[in-house]
């Protein structure tokens, strides 16, 4: 198999007058790895997912910690129990007070409370179920956060590939341009000599022409593959890229890939699943009762933020909701559902995952036995061009002849640098989807 090898890209650009008004950058495919890991903002906001999941797994923690709130109330009143209240907390009582035309109308009295309050949950069957259902979501989301990475290293491989592609293309042409320039020359002065018709000299020139469209059409692919590598790595100069590495042959057995269930977003695939289970199993819970511990610390005062007199309360409450209506029995109902619909989305997905495996396979294989004949068609075509070439240059070729051996030759170029990408896109993507 002929060896591709990568011309001086800079002898390219000069060629270009497309790309002069644009600043050219060398880049290795490592540079935009490294930048797309860095920048990229479908991983920052896969990371802003994971700490909204985190955020939500932290709030479970009130199923095990304390409620703990503090307060400092002033009222004035004359209210007869609440002024006699008022004064049994700030342990003022005497025993003219209990003066029936004291408790009946009594004057005005301030009161200032300061309090502390505890609560502390001992049983809650359907927290702890919640809980672990964010934990579960939690370790889901961040190996979507993973899965995210991995597929931005295979589109990584398959941009830079593209953009590798759009100079092989360019330099195709704007040799296939040269050359027909080269005839399109000789077409004239032998025009002039009488030995060829201008309808031949005319169909030089419009093989010329197409040419130059299509490698106007090429110069836009460079500045596509450029931009959307610019996009990968948030980069918002949008420069005109120059692939340092060479486009190269990779090679890759693939006897022994298969599917992983230790894959991170089949993985993430099957958290989702046992938290949607432990959701169901929390709804259940519910059916049961609560027992919750509490307190509080009590300080009173007729002056602000004082507290001669002080209290305490501290209890445990048993609480159970025995009926509510039907709407616990529908959440049950609808979380189980969601679980069985959650295990049907995971065999589906695994099922998919090896289906798009075996096509890939398949492709690999095709792209295979398609690279070695287009190497072989492409080397077929340059020596045939290169014999009519010199047959025209002697007067004993037709110049429809040669015009057809060059447009062959360039097509077969085209083709076997566009089956090398096809081979290698095969082999990042059998990686992407056998990845651990």
């Amino acid at each position: 198999m002929k060896k591709t090898t990568y011309l001086p890209m800079l002898i390219l650009c000069f060629g270009s007058l497309f790309l002069h008004a644009q600043e050219l950058v060398p880049i290795t495919k490592t540079e935009v790895q490294t930048k797309v890991s860095e920048h990229n903002t479908a991983i920052k906001i896969s990371e802003e997912e994971f700490t909204q999941a985190q955020a939500d797994y932290r709030q479970t923690n009130a199923v095990f910690l304390p409620n703990i709130t503090a307060s400092h109330t002033a009222m004035a009143t004359t209210n007869p129990l609440m002024a006699f209240g008022s004064k049994l907390n700030q342990e003022i009582l005497t025993a003219n007070d209990f003066s029936p035309a004291l408790l009946n109308d009594p004057s005005q009295i301030e009161n200032y409370a300061t309090k502390f309050e505890i609560q502390q949950p001992l049983i809650n069957f359907d927290g702890l179920y919640q809980r672990k259902a964010a934990k579960s979501k939690m370790d889901a989301m961040s190996l979507k956060t993973e899965r995210t990475q991995d597929y931005l290293v295979f589109e990584v491989d398959k941009a830079y590939m593209q953009l590798q592609i759009a100079y092989k293309a360019m330099e195709v042409l704007e040799k296939a341009l040269d050359a027909a320039n080269a005839n399109k020359k000789l077409a004239d002065d032998s025009f002039k000599q009488g030995y060829l018709q201008r309808a031949d000299v005319l169909n030089v020139e419009v093989r010329v022409t197409e040419i130059q469209n299509q490698l106007q059409t090429t110069k836009s692919n460079v500045q596509n593959a450029s931009n959307y590598l610019s996009f990968l790595m948030n980069d918002k100069t949008y420069v005109v890229y120059i692939p340092a590495d060479e486009l190269t042959v990779s090679t890759l057995t693939i006897e022994d890939k298969t599917i992983s269930e230790n894959r991170s977003d089949i993985k993430a695939m099957q958290l989702a699943s046992n938290a949607y289970e432990a959701m169901n199993k929390a709804d259940k819970m519910a059916f049961l009762p609560r027992l919750n511990a509490f307190g509080s610390y009590e300080l009173y005062d007729d002056q602000i933020f004082q507290g001669d007199a002080n209290g305490y309360l501290f209890g445990a409450q048993l609480s159970w909701d025995i009926f509510q209506g039907a709407k616990r029995f529908g959440k049950v109902q609808k979380s189980k559902s969601e679980f069985e619909k959650s295990k049907l989305e995971y065999n589906q997905y695994v099922s998919q995952s090896n289906l798009e495996l075996n096509k890939a396979k398949r492709s690999f294989l095709d792209s295979k036995n398609k690279l070695k004949l287009s190497a072989l068609a492409m080397e077929q075509s340059e020596e045939s061009l290169r014999i009519r070439t010199n047959r025209f240059k002697e007067g004993l070729e037709k110049t429809s002849d040669l015009l057809l051996a060059d447009t062959q030759y360039a097509q077969k170029q085209l083709e076997y640098y566009q089956t090398i990408f096809e081979y290698n896109y095969a082999q990042a993507y059998l990686q992407f989807l056998t990845k651990e």
